[in-house]
């Protein structure tokens, strides 16, 4: 497995270890990580802290240059908020874990040109899948619903 998705995948399991959303991401630039992060709304009650959210926050301020050679790895497909900050900052690759428990905004971000890879990767996809079976009223506050 690519090891920047297994990075995004440690990082969602150090969330579920937290009690939180079990949802990882990281930002790769040239090929080194250079901010990672979970979803973190329970943890630190939160109304932003996605998994990309605090990624980004991690990665610390950047240079338009710098976000437009980087690649988002997460291990969900990315929400509104999340796909709104990709587009902000203009990282033109997001390499998803799984979008089938949660299919996010990758029709608007394929739009406006950013490169999708869906890795269709089984281990994403069994964390959300026991996650949303043990916490659906948590899951369903996450997204919104």
């Amino acid at each position: 497995m690519d090891a920047f998705m297994q990075a995004a995948i440690d990082e969602a399991r150090q969330g579920l270890a937290e009690g939180g959303i079990p949802i990882g991401s990281v930002l790769v630039h040239r090929g080194r990580i250079i901010g990672r992060g979970h979803n973190r709304r329970v943890q630190q009650g939160s109304a932003i802290r996605h998994g990309e959210m605090d990624a980004l926050e991690n990665a610390g301020r950047q240079s338009a240059q710098t976000y437009r050679e980087c690649v988002l790895y997460t291990t969900l497909s990315p929400c509104a908020m999340c796909s709104g900050a990709i587009l902000l900052y203009g990282i033109p690759k997001v390499v998803i874990g799984e979008n089938q428990t949660f299919l996010g905004e990758e029709a608007l971000l394929r739009e406006r040109g950013v490169q999708l890879e869906v890795l269709h990767n089984g281990e994403c996809l069994q964390l959300m899948q026991a996650f949303i079976a043990a916490q659906p009223r948590l899951w369903n506050e996450d997204i919104g619903e």
